[in-house]
């Protein structure tokens, strides 16, 4: 098993979607990449975490490389601290890796979507992990939890295959 971790904004709906993802085993929600080695939901602002999903998967059934068309497929990869509804630094967007080779392959990724669109810069931070910290309990499964509840992404595109070339 291999692990990824995505900020793309609220991370109900980064996770709800990815739950659907066939090859990903696992799924929780948490705070990656602030500025201390501890923070919570109410603490966020202070702390300068970003939503994440660490999105556990099997790499003989997804590749990496699949993993991220998806992501960039539910987030606005130009838009700085916002996604969807969702205003502010920790609804910004990152991949935090913990292995050096998946740093290559999110760049290439990243360049490939970088110039479908003009050449245009990404607004993705692409960083090692330096801390993850689990969401409270409440966030975990919120989707599940509550069917109604606020997603700012399509759940439906998880059952679109990937196109070549997306």
């Amino acid at each position: 098993m291999k692990i990824i971790y995505l900020a793309g904004g609220c991370f109900w709906g980064v996770e709800g979607y990815f739950d659907l993802i066939d090859g990903v085993v696992e799924t929780r929600v948490g705070y990656a990449n602030g500025q201390s080695e501890a923070t919570s939901y109410a603490l966020i602002d202070a702390t300068d975490h970003a939503e994440t999903v660490a999105v556990t998967y099997d790499p003989e059934r997804i590749t990496l490389r699949e993993l991220l068309q998806h992501y960039f497929r539910i987030i606005n990869p130009f838009s700085i601290n916002r996604q969807g509804n969702d205003i502010g630094r920790q609804y910004r967007t990152g991949i935090y890796y913990t292995d050096e080779a998946d740093k290559a392959v999110a760049e290439e990724i990243m360049q490939a979507v970088s110039q479908k669109n003009d050449s245009r810069p990404l607004a993705v931070e692409l960083e090692p992990l330096r801390h993850f910290i689990d969401a409270e309990d409440y966030h975990q499964d919120y989707l599940k939890k509550n069917p109604n509840g606020y997603c700012h992404i399509d759940l439906g595109l998880a059952k679109v295959p990937i196109a070549k070339g997306e």
